[in-house]
């Protein structure tokens, strides 16, 4: 596989998001299945893998180090904090960025992926109660320390980013982006381009959507979080379908599936995004990963947006309670 840079950190061109084997989509498989995918992931080629203290709490952690073990030399392991979660239930109390609990919930992410170093740490949401001077701060006494090789943000505003990179340079940006998701384009993008920080776009296929093997008519359990998504209500569902139209058609004049060329269209967005797809699923993981392959011209990317501006996607990309913990960006321009 190709790869790419993030600042200075070279990373294959796709990365694989672990959520998909925490409980987010139901119950979890079992472990030694999941073990073989995310090691057949590296096989294929893919040395970017990313988890966070959050999902599970813990346990999508311990996966990861386990399933990355015996080949961690030749892997890149991204992880988050910034969740304040009780230790005896698991429970998100919000938001908990001080400086000395960062230390703390450091230490314990090394000993669940059994790992000397954190390669890109990233802080999972802003916490306004928290300078992101001290944030950033911490995270640097813990790169000088040797525990933390790279700092990254996840679902930050522009200014945070400028204000972060000015006290530790910031080698990623994680924020939800794809084709019926928008919201880095306006101001988040060109700051990353101007101060040389890569970007990562997580939910890269609309938590499946985009695929075009989620139909409209499709229902969700109660442990499934796109049951509480208001891009899934069935309503928004059926009036979405428009931008899963838009993509297969493209698809299917360049010989791939809607979801290579959802992951080929960011790809070809900028030399430093770096999408994480998230499957459960080895022959998805292999699919996925044919969006190397899939070459957009000028014509096929201008052809797409004109479809795209005449459709007005239904639904908020999260739940409110979600969604009110990422920093607020510019709307895309009309």
């Amino acid at each position: 596989m190709r790869m790419r840079k993030l600042g200075a950190l070279e990373v294959s061109e796709l990365g694989f998001g672990i959520l998909s084997f925490a409980s987010t989509y139901g119950q979890a498989p079992e472990k030694a299945e999941s073990i073989r995918v995310i090691r057949g992931a590296l096989d294929l080629g893919v040395t970017l893998f990313d988890t966070a203290e959050v999902y599970g709490p813990w346990t999508n952690e311990a996966l990861v180090g386990e399933a990355l073990a015996p080949f961690r030399n030749e892997v890149l392991i991204a992880t988050k904090f910034g969740f304040d979660i009780d230790p005896t239930t698991g429970e998100r109390r919000g938001l908990n960025s001080q400086p000395e609990r960062i230390k703390r919930t450091t230490d314990a992410m090394l000993r669940r992926l059994g790992t000397s170093h954190i390669d890109l740490l990233y802080q999972h949401r802003v916490d306004p109660n928290v300078p992101i001077e001290d944030v950033a701060g911490a995270v640097k006494d813990l790169i000088a320390a040797g525990k933390v090789r790279h700092f990254g943000l996840s679902e930050a505003a522009a200014d945070t980013i400028r204000r972060a990179h000015a006290v530790q340079p910031v080698t990623a940006i994680q924020s939800e982006y794809s084709l019926w998701t928008r919201d880095p384009e306006p101001e988040v993008l060109p700051l990353c381009e101007e101060l040389g920080i890569g970007f990562v776009p997580w939910s890269p296929l609309g938590m499946g959507y985009l695929t075009g093997k989620v139909p409209s008519t499709s229902s969700f359990g109660v442990n499934d979080f796109r049951a509480g998504s208001p891009r899934f209500t069935p309503e928004a569902m059926k009036a979405n379908q428009a931008v899963v139209e838009a993509v297969e058609l493209l698809a299917a004049a360049k010989g791939a599936t809607a979801a290579q060329v959802a992951l080929a269209w960011l790809l070809a967005r900028g030399p430093s995004i770096v999408p994480i797809f998230g499957t459960r699923r080895l022959d998805r993981v292999k699919e996925n990963l044919g969006a190397s392959e899939v070459s957009l011209s000028d014509e096929d990317m201008a052809a797409i947006e004109a479809r795209l501006a005449r459709i007005e996607v239904v639904g908020e990309r999260l739940p409110p309670a979600v969604l009110k913990l990422s920093e607020r960006q510019s709307p895309h321009p009309e």
